[in-house]
């Protein structure tokens, strides 16, 4: 059992940076593919980026490729979501998710998911 807890989101302006963190509980996070998605109002939740186990493999959106970066320590339990260049567009619900050995855009194969955190990005 992993249990996620994000934090990090709230009220920018354009073009401003965020660091989303994701804290998950549980000797078993080094054994987990680890993903953040988001979920816009009236929108389906969709992939943002996923990272392997090591860290060492990354997968991203085209929406968001050049301007976030997942990162992860395994000594910290922590997944990062760095988010630069925030447009509205990007404004959503936030969400990490744990995943075993996958870091794909399939929500379906993600096991655990936090509650997730509001980031809202005004004009």
């Amino acid at each position: 059992q992993v249990q996620l807890v994000e934090s990090g989101g709230g009220l920018v302006q354009a073009g401003d940076s965020l660091r989303l963190s994701c804290a998950a509980s549980g000797r078993t996070f080094g054994s987990y593919a680890m993903g953040w998605f988001r979920q816009a109002p009236g929108k389906e939740r969709e992939f943002v980026a996923g990272i392997n186990w090591s860290g060492g493999f990354r997968n991203y959106a085209d929406a968001i490729k050049g301007r976030f970066t997942i990162s992860r320590d395994n000594a910290k339990n922590t997944v990062y979501l760095q988010m630069n260049s925030l447009a509205p567009e990007d404004t959503a619900v936030y969400y990490c998710a744990a995943a075993s050995a996958y870091y794909g855009d399939s929500r379906l194969k993600y096991t655990y998911w936090g509650q997730g955190t509001q980031v809202t990005v005004s004009s």
